[in-house]
């Protein structure tokens, strides 16, 4: 088992179209922080008539800098990878000033505040695509094409998409070059993320270019390793509720022992959606609904 081989290194300018590709251009909005890295990276896929992937926020300065690298295109698709307040709040302004639409997945259910707080760079509740995307969905341009993706585990509702003329994977949050992905229930869900994972891991990708930081190249080595980290949590948990720690605030101050005090609450909501996925294949107990205060013991048998 290896370590995850992050990527965290690359040249950007805020607010400055970068040519990825003959197909593709970034640009970083100026938004960095502790979930969004150097900031929200936004992708225009095409030539003269293009998508744009993750609008990002609904900053003044990062419109301007949006009109201008969509000066003399005509916009035709604008699609989301999930709700998330780094990601979706331009989608709706960019859309109505280009004329079309927007495609991404809505949100079943409002998410639970205990589940989000602090943990992300937020939601962003006012999300409605005008076009619900499904799996398997293909999106065609004028020399581009898409496939929809359904990758839920960082959220329900996430999507990636997969540009078929260059075999890559817009993939949102659900794989990073900088980091791991934050899983946090009630609307995040390990068990759904590990499969995720899998899928994008057969598809057999020629790269990934995550909504935040730099492209991931090695993709199977990558994703290989970002399966194996998760599969090395769970190994962790099952040592130390074996080493008799019952609670999750017990398991993250052993597994944790060496990261920073301040970052174990979110911590805990990793713990938290491991345990979920162990308590429904039979590998953890716990009486009543996993929560952050229940305890847990192991699984007879």
């Amino acid at each position: 088992m290896s370590a995850i081989p992050f990527v965290r290194q690359f040249e950007f300018e805020y607010g400055k179209a970068a040519q990825l590709s003959p197909l593709i251009r970034r640009v970083v909005a100026d938004n960095p922080g502790p979930f969004t890295y150097t900031g929200t990276g936004v992708y225009i896929v095409g030539t003269d008539e293009v998508c744009v992937i993750d609008p990002g926020p609904a900053a003044p300065a990062h419109m301007a800098a949006l009109d201008a690298a969509l000066e003399g295109l005509t916009v035709t698709h604008i699609l989301v990878t999930h709700h998330h307040m780094d990601h979706s709040p331009l989608a709706a302004p960019l859309a109505a000033k280009h004329g079309c639409k927007v495609y991404g997945r809505s949100l079943q259910a409002e998410p639970l505040e205990h589940g989000k707080a602090g943990l992300e760079a937020g939601d962003d509740l006012s999300f409605r695509p005008d076009i619900q995307v499904n799996d398997g969905d293909i999106i065609t341009g004028q020399d581009w094409t898409i496939e929809v993706l359904h990758t839920p585990g960082h959220t329900s509702n996430h999507m990636c998409y997969a540009m078929l003329e260059e075999n890559l994977l817009f993939s949102g949050d659900h794989i990073m070059g900088w980091s791991t992905s934050v899983i946090s229930p009630p609307d995040g869900d390990m068990g759904d993320y590990l499969q995720s994972l899998q899928r994008v891991l057969d598809r057999d990708f020629d790269m990934i270019w995550p909504t935040h930081g730099p492209a991931i190249r090695d993709v199977a080595i990558f994703v290989q390793a970002y399966i194996d980290h998760r599969l090395k949590r769970e190994a962790q948990i099952l040592e130390a509720v074996t080493d008799g720690k019952t609670t999750i605030m017990d398991m993250v101050a052993s597994m944790y022992a060496d990261v920073d005090k301040r970052l174990h609450p979110a911590a805990a909501h990793s713990v938290l959606a491991h345990i979920i996925h162990m308590v429904k294949t039979d590998r953890i107990t716990c009486a009543g609904e996993p929560s952050l205060g229940s305890e847990y013991g192991l699984a007879k048998g």
